[in-house]
């Protein structure tokens, strides 16, 4: 409201410091300025030009009102206190009232005063103001006139320059909360941009922390354990195949032991350790998994199975293959590698099945072996990090499928997930 008065001082922004004045307000200030001042050499000139006995009063009367004005607009006080600003208005009003007594054209001062008024004094004071400005107008008016020189003009001027002035400022106070009710939306909007795209990022970290984490799990902890095992074995076969130097040799007949098993151990780890290198190679890029990358799901599946460390697992396909996305390929890999791992390290199992099978409207993949078992609504977990099957549901359900888990003490386990198969597109007509 500050942009008409130059002794108002300048709207405060969220924080309470003054906010810079707009180009609009300042053209507005000077506008102000440059009307009361005007105003007032026009009310000298014509004094002066007139010869009139009282021109010297007249340009005193406005000399003063200059001074008062000035003085008010450079004082701090009347910025900052409505009490200062009431008094400064009371002076000013006071040297208007010698300039319109000894002057008509002192009339016209009349308007800058309203919008002083209006904007330095509470809003019914400031109307009331404007009210007994404008009766003074019409009696310095009446006062200056003959009888047969007054018109409704000298009724309708001031108080028409005082409906326009209360018309102005209450449609600028209404502008002016509108635009701050704006300017503070709009930094609400700022500040919710900027939380959401924290929350996005906060939100990718944690899908990627948990893409890596899976993949670790599904490919690297699993290698790493069938590593484990082959070396243990390996570890077996040469002590087991080395002769003791009290006693008779190892049969050299004997397959499962002796060096040649060892290095056969050796040689199956050190592929395991060359595919756990080119997955963590693949997964840092989040690339398809090599095994995908060289066949079809059901090729990869068949190559796992044959590659299970101390386990007879067979691999079967049912119904008809049907192309799938790349990641339910990914999904069902991963899956059946975690399920197959979990059997080779916790389930004691001699045999192990996997069967991938494709129906009309979805695709399933089965993991049973007749290992020990175990009790799945007491167990948080199926692996060491207890990440293995809350990996397994995360992934299937991230597509949109669902996982169950079936098993006993003492009667193996089967683990299930079935995927939707995706609608296909029709070719545009």
């Amino acid at each position: 409201m500050s942009v008409l008065s130059p002794a108002l001082p300048a709207p405060s922004g969220a924080s309470g410091a003054p906010r810079a004045l707009t180009p609009v307000s300042r053209v507005l200030r000077l506008c102000l300025h440059a009307l009361l001042l005007g105003l007032l050499a026009l009310a000298c000139v014509r004094a002066l030009a007139d010869r009139a006995p009282w021109a010297g009063a007249a340009v005193a009367a406005a000399v003063l009102l200059a001074a008062v004005y000035a003085a008010g607009v450079r004082a701090p006080a009347v910025r900052r206190s409505p009490r200062a600003a009431a008094v400064w208005l009371a002076a000013l009003g006071a040297a208007w009232l010698a300039l319109l007594a000894v002057s008509p054209d002192g009339l016209w001062i009349a308007f800058p005063l309203y919008f002083l008024q209006l904007h330095l004094l509470p809003l019914r004071w400031g109307v009331a103001a404007v009210g007994v400005t404008a009766a003074a107008a019409i009696g310095g008016f009446l006062a200056h006139s003959t009888a047969d020189a007054v018109t409704p003009g000298a009724f309708l001027g001031p108080l028409l320059g005082g409906a326009v002035a209360v018309a102005t400022v209450l449609g600028y106070q209404a502008l002016y909360r509108e635009s701050e009710r704006r300017r503070e939306l709009i930094d609400e909007l700022i500040a919710t941009r900027a939380e959401l795209a924290a929350a996005e990022r906060g939100a990718g970290i944690m899908a990627e922390r948990e893409r890596l984490a899976r993949e670790i799990h599904d490919t690297l902890a699993q290698g790493l354990s069938s590593i484990q095992l082959l070396l243990r074995a390996a570890e077996r076969s040469l002590s087991e195949g080395t002769p003791d130097p009290g006693g008779p040799p190892a049969a050299p007949s004997d397959p499962a032991a002796g060096p040649a098993a060892a290095l056969a151990h050796i040689a199956r780890a050190r592929e395991a350790a060359q595919e756990n290198l080119a997955e963590a190679r693949r997964f840092v890029r989040a690339l398809t998994p090599p095994d995908l990358a060289q066949g079809s799901l059901a090729a990869a599946l068949e190559r796992l199975c044959s590659a299970a460390p101390g386990l007879r697992a067979q691999f079967s396909v049912s119904g008809g293959p049907v192309p799938l996305p790349t990641p339910y390929e990914v999904a069902m890999l991963r899956i059946a590698q975690s399920a197959l791992a979990n059997v080779v390290r916790h389930a004691g199992a001699g045999r192990a099945g996997i069967t991938l099978t494709f129906m009309d409207s979805s695709v399933s993949l089965d993991v049973v072996d007749d290992g020990r078992g175990f009790d799945p609504d007491s167990a948080a977990a199926s692996d060491d990090g207890g990440f293995g099957l809350p990996a397994m549901r995360s992934r299937a359900e991230s597509l949109g499928g669902t996982f169950t888990v079936e098993s006993a003490p003492g009667q193996g386990t089967a683990v299930a997930v079935t995927l939707p198969l995706p609608l296909p597109v029709e070719a545009p007509r």
